[in-house]
């Protein structure tokens, strides 16, 4: 029989029932046992409802208010899912696998714990924080993860599902290791860990494949917009890696382009974008009086450290003297969406398998301006302008450091290939840039437009030349 006691359930819009493991209301009041509750109710994880999942997005779509919480638990569950179906082909290639209860339970908590590192706003918070103390929020994650949370993991015993066997142990560094990206020199690590790892950093992922379904729903934009059962169903391990079976290449394509869709359409929005300007041009000021370093040496400091605390400690400045009252001016007309920037033109450069994406000068927002400049006329190459460059990829390329990534099973040949072999596949863009011009009004808008075209009408080699 179930045991019903040992779990709770939270109903989500998107999955529907979550199973949680909870306390044993028998055990002992003593027991040292750890349950998945307590990691969640830990403040670590409970942080992560004051912070949005869509970073600066939520501005624009009123019903996107969702946070990183709902996504990660989203993310921990679809981790069951995809555990409980790929571990018996884990198992067939892969020698020295720990048993199904280690397995989903590292997965479930590498789902839960993969944002856990995250500043207010995200991925912005990296760019334009982080990023000067050579951190990320996955790096800071991974520290968090052992050095906040590793003594409450390794008392980790069960999950809703499966339980560890009895001579095994929870090891924190495992789901530390495994929310960051492949670096090229890494040590050496058991090849069912290297494969389990293509769940969290590949083309199709448990982090992915929630927030495309959550994120689609919530902005109004798709309620169902790919076919999660079907990517399960069609995918396994193989001998070279996650191995997707050709039933499920057109699930795969659906999933690529809603994701690409969500990039173009939300992440990338028009207004989204300038907000984000409008935010980085207030934001590096404002920080270093919020916050007083690298957030490694503070943690303490960094675990309140939240969209929710920031935007209040901002929000009162407006009646501060000197620099924080200006600074709150700026702040109350960001809260109040009054964007300076509208956005006037733009222009999409598609990157294909062999292009040489890095040889583009639309790696390099100050150069096109520059460049941009020179097609104005005298009267306003001054003229107060930004350039943006939001960047998708499609298909990250699998070679380099990442091992065990996304392969294709042709069963007419009976053959394991490389899932670009697919003539699909292969057809989809490597990468996309959207270059896009902002100014302060549309005045200018058919100059600016025209200066653009000629610029993106050069041919590459002119363009870099120049």
């Amino acid at each position: 029989m179930h045991e019903f006691h040992l779990e709770t359930l939270i109903h989500d819009p998107i999955h529907g029932y979550i199973p949680v493991g909870k306390r044993d209301p028998r055990a002992s009041l003593g027991s040292q046992d750890v349950c998945e509750e307590d990691v969640i109710n830990h403040p670590w994880v409970q942080r992560m409802r004051h912070i949005h999942q869509l970073q600066t997005a939520w501005w624009i779509y009123p019903t996107a208010e969702h946070s990183r919480f709902q996504h990660i638990l989203g993310v921990m569950h679809l981790a069951s899912l995809w555990t409980q179906s790929l571990y018996p082909s884990l198992k067939r290639v892969c020698d020295n696998v720990p048993s199904l209860g280690y397995v989903e339970s590292i997965m479930r908590m590498a789902g839960l714990l993969h944002d856990v590192g995250h500043g207010p706003f995200g991925h912005f918070f990296d760019e334009h924080y982080l990023r000067q103390f050579g951190e990320t929020h996955e790096s800071l994650g991974a520290h968090i993860i052992q050095t906040e949370l590793g003594d409450l993991l390794r008392r980790l015993r069960a999950n809703p599902n499966s339980r560890l066997e009895d001579n095994e142990q929870f090891d924190p560094e495992h789901v530390a290791w495994m929310i960051q990206r492949p670096q090229v020199h890494e040590e050496e690590r058991p090849r069912w860990l290297l494969f389990l790892r293509s769940l969290l950093s590949g083309i199709y992922t448990i982090d992915n494949m929630d927030f495309v379904l959550r994120d689609a729903y919530m902005t109004g934009y798709s309620q169902r917009c790919y076919d999660l059962e079907r990517l399960i169903r069609y995918s396994f391990f193989s001998q070279q890696g996650l191995t997707i079976h050709e039933r499920g290449i057109d699930a795969l394509l659906r999933f690529m382009r809603a994701r690409a869709e969500l990039f173009r359409n939300v992440y990338f929005h028009r207004s989204v974008r300038g907000i984000d300007m409008a935010l980085a041009d207030v934001f590096a000021p404002s920080i270093p009086l919020l916050f007083p370093g690298n957030p490694r040496e503070h943690l303490s400091h960094y675990q309140q450290l939240t969209e929710a605390s920031l935007l209040v400690d901002v929000a009162r400045w407006k009646d501060d003297s000197g620099e924080k009252g200006e600074l709150g001016a700026k702040w109350q007309a960001l809260l109040q969406c009054q964007v300076p920037w509208k956005m006037v033109c733009q222009r999409t450069m598609t990157f294909d398998q062999g292009d040489s994406e890095a040889s583009s000068i639309f790696t390099d927002q100050q150069f096109v301006e520059k460049k941009l400049r020179l097609f104005l006329p005298e009267s306003l190459q001054a003229l107060e302008l930004r350039i943006d460059i939001a960047r998708h990829i499609f298909r990250p390329l699998v070679e380099g450091p990442v091992v065990g990534q996304n392969y294709l099973f042709d069963s007419a040949t009976d053959q394991i290939r490389p899932l670009t072999s697919h003539e699909l596949v292969d057809r989809q863009p490597v990468a996309q840039r959207i270059c896009r011009v902002y100014a302060k009004d549309m005045q200018h808008q058919s100059v600016l437009a025209g200066a653009l075209q000629q610029l993106t009408g050069h041919g590459e080699d002119d363009l870099t030349n120049m």
